[in-house]
């Protein structure tokens, strides 16, 4: 799909991910939607991109329509806002935040998609692009409900893209890994072991726009161990989970929950 003159809306765009994915798109010809929960931090990046702000929670249904409604038609949707939602199953865990994970993890850009894709497939044109997680492959202690969400928009995706096949429409979806600079994973502030590697916001910024021009189905944006261990989780997950434990994964996933408590 060109990009160029395409309008499009990025949910989520306060946080470092979303920033970057909105300049690459800016950078790539767009007019850029962006939208999230706090004003000041979108009233910095709609400065940078020339962009239109709606202030929206998407655990709120309401919300989710006035997007719709103050967003009018648009060509792609970018879905990525989420909430990192870890914490032990078995104690951190409540009802009220096993509904709000499913709301804005999961509910929302399935809601959305189902908002913005009528008028797409009337003009046979058009781009999804939902932003997992390299959680949405490989599980990850501590992460029941973020991975809950993250695989459940994995097999959504894959199977709408099937749906959409020769409407015009595409769908993509990224697998963020590891991202320094910006976004959950820097604001823990957690080191990881030498053996594990990070990308950059520029480069989830960079695969979006790639999957867009070209359609592409998944683009995983992780340093090799991560990439190798989330395809081998498919083949062998109890391989690869003694493998994680060896390696120190399980220490970096409890370090990274204990930032995140406070966050939901």
């Amino acid at each position: 799909m060109d990009i160029k003159n395409k309008t499009a809306l990025v949910t989520g765009a306060n946080g470092g991910l979303g920033e970057a994915i909105a300049m690459h798109l800016v950078n790539a010809g767009a007019k850029v939607i962006v939208s999230g929960r706090r004003p000041d931090a979108l009233k910095a990046i709609a400065e940078k991109a020339g962009a239109k702000i709606i202030i929206a929670d998407l655990a709120k249904r309401d919300d989710i329509k006035r997007i719709e409604q103050e967003a009018g038609p648009i060509d792609i949707l970018v879905a990525n806002a989420a909430i990192p939602a870890t914490g032990s199953f078995g104690d951190e865990v409540d009802e009220d935040f096993i509904d709000r994970t499913l709301d804005v993890n999961l509910k929302a850009p399935i809601l959305m998609a189902k908002h913005f894709l009528a008028p797409m497939i009337a003009k046979r044109d058009g781009h999804l692009v939902f932003i997992s997680s390299i959680a949405g492959r490989m599980p990850a202690r501590g992460s029941s409900m973020y991975c809950a969400t993250k695989y459940g928009m994995r097999g959504f995706a894959l199977a709408l893209r099937e749906d959409l096949y020769g409407s015009g429409v595409g769908v993509s979806t990224i697998f963020p890994g590891f991202i320094r600079e910006a976004g959950m994973f820097a604001r823990t502030g957690v080191k990881l072991p030498g053996v594990m590697g990070t990308k950059t916001p520029n480069h989830v910024g960079a695969a979006v726009v790639r999957g867009i021009r070209r359609n592409l189905s998944e683009v995983i944006v992780a340093s090799f161990d991560q990439r190798f261990g989330a395809f081998m989780s498919t083949l062998t997950p109890n391989l690869v989970s003694g493998i994680t434990r060896t390696f120190g994964g399980h220490a970096v996933a409890k370090a990274i929950v204990s930032t995140q408590r406070h966050i939901r």
